[in-house]
């Protein structure tokens, strides 16, 4: 069978990397299957005319309602549809694109949601499809590069330390999108380190929203963050601006890479406004390390508190909780050891590689 997959493709971003995972489980069944980039088509139209095109496409995918799904109501082959996320959680709240996501919904041969609470939402915001949603959470899969170095990648995000082991990196792994809120936690984030500068924030993720990657970009630089060492901060006045002090900008690496320096971090932070299912989020717990996830319905779906990981609803609570995994080893080690087996519990890559072998087989 000879497939069309739609999705947003920004290099180095979970929806990328999700939409590589699903291609190589359908091609592993013998499908063909062709991945684009939505950001490619203006119109239905367009796509319609590369579906019939000869050979022509048997059948069709796409990873978000909107988004992607909206560019397959023109074809005339049966489609499937995944929710990504911000389609349920956001765009839902504006009537036009609602609308269209019910059409997309009606004419889908069927539906895979993350989590049962998105399988919810969709049911509750659209017309009631719960026949034909399926609930398949993301496989997770992690590989760290042995040719990574810790050092050489603080020191090229601007973290300038003679004792880099000393310090306590909280690593914000997120697209530089508003959804993502990649600014939440620098303020409060910049006085705690002023109070302890062992503590440092380095945001990384790929630059997608322009406006929103400037503002990142200007707070960051507004101070040079290592013009005093954490040393002498000790005992001499630190002339840096405590609200952005701290928090540094890392250049966005491959998936790798990303892992290596998620394995080295004290902690790997979520800040998101809305979440379909972080796979930041699981591959640290698959990595072995600590994550504190802002308390929204996608990361509560996942991080169970006190138990795979930590939730906070303000920042002043995020400092709370971090403070508790810096003094508190036990719950440290608590959380680290269940995520780890949540993730091989609940995350597999062989059940999805046959859910979507199974459904990918009712388009026939």
């Amino acid at each position: 069978m000879k497939l069309l997959f739609l999705a947003c493709l920004s290099p180095q971003t979970g929806n990328h990397t999700t939409a590589e995972r699903i291609r190589s489980h359908i091609e592993s069944a013998g499908h063909t299957c062709e991945l684009r980039d939505a950001a490619e088509f203006q119109s239905p139209a367009e796509v319609a005319g590369l579906v019939s095109r000869n050979p022509p496409f048997e059948g069709a995918l796409a990873i978000h309602l909107f988004r992607a799904g909206r560019l397959l109501l023109g074809i005339q082959v049966p489609f499937g549809i995944i929710f990504g996320g911000t389609d349920i959680n956001e765009d839902v709240k504006v009537e036009h694109k609602r609308v269209v996501m019910e059409q997309v919904l009606l004419k889908a041969r069927f539906a895979v949601a993350f989590t049962d609470k998105l399988k919810e939402e969709a049911e509750l915001c659209l017309l009631s499809q719960s026949r034909k949603i399926y609930v398949q959470p993301q496989g997770i899969h992690t590989e760290v590069t042995e040719k990574f170095c810790w050092t050489e990648f603080l020191r090229s995000s601007g973290v300038s330390s003679e004792h880099v082991d000393e310090l306590r990196v909280f690593l914000l792994v997120c697209g530089l999108r508003r959804v993502k809120d990649p600014l939440y936690l620098v303020e409060v984030f910049s006085e705690w380190h002023c109070k302890d500068p062992q503590n440092v924030l380095v945001i990384i993720g790929p630059k997608i929203e322009p406006v929103l990657t400037d503002e990142v970009e200007a707070v960051v630089q507004s101070i040079i963050h290592a013009s005093v060492s954490p040393e002498s901060r000790r005992t001499e006045h630190c002339h840096c601006s405590c609200r952005t002090a701290g928090v540094f900008l890392a250049q966005e690496r491959s998936q790798q890479e990303l892992h290596a320096a998620m394995k080295r971090c004290f902690a790997v932070l979520n800040s998101s406004v809305s979440e379909g299912m972080s796979a930041a989020i699981l591959e640290a717990m698959d990595l072995g390390v600590p994550v504190l996830a802002r308390d929204i319905p996608g990361n509560a779906a996942i991080v169970q508190h006190e138990f795979n990981g930590l939730l906070y609803s303000s920042p002043q609570e995020f400092v709370h909780q971090s403070q508790r995994l810096l003094s508190d080893h036990e719950l440290r080690e608590r959380v680290v050891r269940n995520g780890k087996l949540y993730v091989e519990e609940h995350h597999g890559l062989k059940q999805e590689r046959e859910t979507y072998q199974r459904l990918v087989g009712t388009l026939l």
